[in-house]
């Protein structure tokens, strides 16, 4: 085995080029990262070295921690097959829809609480898109707009608790997942805020008509609570448990997917055919994650070998940045990147070579994971490979074109910009919900 020569280093950084060539070229991405990884490998390290990856995959494995992203896919994928989110997304409409400009903070409001219910984008933006998206064009919304406020708040799920990409931020850079969860709480909503305030001064500059359809104020009291409460109370029961310390995020998941059916159950939505769609939906995405992660396993393991995250420390030292350098050329990093690759593809691969820098710049690993995740939310938004795009396009009516959905997402990816500038300047805004908790 060769370590510690130029010939090692270069080697590992050819192999990260590699990587992104394969993936531009539309490879899967967890057989790309695999394949690079052997081949690599066994130029550089030789066939034994690869002795070592099966206590890595096993590690992965039996990591407890990772047992909540089925879990958490399983809750989602129950709330959105059996028809919750979808009579959530209606009464938020009915509640806010006789406002001027209601039906679009309908819709930012339904996003989070989406999020906080699902977690899973395709499903939230698929859903509203569905619904709101004719509804908003009926009553004079600018398709480019109305596609770009669907997009976006669909996209909350990756910033608010549960949030999937948090647990895998968590579990990579070494992080209390229920810290993480703590931590993201202020900044999503922050994120809401800033949607919703936009929405609300859009719609007072361009004129929007309001709902026709009204109803009683009890009548709309009895379908807000039949709509809004079990699913709250669901909510609260996860996210509460973890926050005050009463469960772990696995065991809150293992309550939410538990709860998650019994909901379905008492709406009467619990069929066989629901039951198989929702657990062969679960399974795909689960295992999707899994292979990526088994693929960056065998990833890192050779990047390591072949000392590429010394040439990568010693890159960035060379530069002599301090902390804020840092994260400026990160941050820009990220965004770029989040332009052509999946944010797991992302987390998996480039957090792993970051994390170790941390300590030495003085970089909170917590608040590093929260703006992390921040940053990799606008790659669902930015072309040309943003999936919120191509999952609202594929369900969009045939009047709103990809052009409108491709300038619509611009005031909100700006929006989405501000907020992460704001995490940055002001790192209590991560930490100061982290340290109450931990104060108790």
């Amino acid at each position: 085995m060769m370590s510690g020569t130029v010939s090692d280093e270069a080697l590992a950084l050819l192999m990260v080029a590699t990587l992104f060539v394969l993936l531009m070229a539309g490879f899967p991405v967890a057989f790309t990262l695999g394949g690079v990884a052997l081949v690599f490998g066994a130029i550089g390290l030789g066939v034994d070295f690869f002795q070592l990856l099966p206590y890595r995959i096993f590690g992965v494995i039996e990591n407890v921690t990772l047992l909540a992203v089925p879990l958490f896919v399983y809750m989602g994928v129950m709330l959105e097959r059996s028809g919750i989110a979808e009579d959530l997304l209606a009464s938020m409409s009915l509640l806010f829809g006789r406002l001027r400009g209601g039906l679009a903070l309908a819709v930012v409001i339904s996003g989070a609480l989406l999020a906080a219910s699902t977690g899973i984008v395709g499903a939230s933006v698929v859903t509203m898109g569905l619904i709101s998206l004719p509804v908003m064009l009926s009553r004079g919304y600018p398709a480019s707009f109305s596609s770009g406020l669907i997009c976006a708040s669909g996209t909350l799920g990756q910033i608010i608790p549960p949030s999937v990409v948090l647990i895998l931020l968590g579990d990579i850079m070494g992080v209390s997942v229920g810290e993480l969860f703590l931590a993201a709480v202020v900044p999503g909503l922050l994120l809401v805020a800033a949607y919703a305030l936009y929405s609300i001064c859009y719609c007072a500059r361009f004129a929007t008509d309001v709902a026709s359809e009204t109803l009683a104020p009890t009548q709309l009291l009895q379908r807000l609570g039949k709509a809004l409460l079990p699913p709250g109370a669901l909510v609260l029961a996860v996210l509460g448990s973890i926050f005050f310390g009463i469960a772990s995020p696995t065991e809150a998941a293992a309550v939410g997917a538990a709860g998650s059916m019994i909901l379905a159950a008492l709406y009467g939505r619990l069929s066989r055919t629901t039951l198989q769609e929702v657990m062969q939906r679960t399974m795909q995405l689960t295992a999707m994650v899994f292979m990526i992660l088994f693929g960056a396993q065998a990833f890192g393991l050779v990047f390591r070998g072949l000392n590429g995250d010394h040439a990568i420390a010693t890159f960035v030292q060379s530069l002599q940045l301090d902390a804020g350098g840092f994260l400026l050329v990160v941050m820009v990093l990220l965004f770029v990147l989040g332009c052509f690759l999946d944010f797991i593809e992302i987390v998996f691969i480039v957090i792993p070579i970051l994390t170790p820098l941390l300590g030495a710049l003085g970089i909170p690993k917590l608040w590093f994971a929260v703006v992390v995740a921040m940053n990799l939310q606008m790659s669902f938004l930015t072309p040309p490979f943003g999936f919120s795009l191509f999952f609202l396009k594929g369900v969009a009516p045939p009047e709103v074109n990809t052009g409108h959905i491709y300038r619509g997402i611009v005031p909100f990816v700006v929006l989405q910009a501000l907020v992460l500038t704001i995490l940055i300047l002001y790192p209590e805004l991560v930490l100061w919900l982290p340290k109450q908790a931990s104060a108790r």
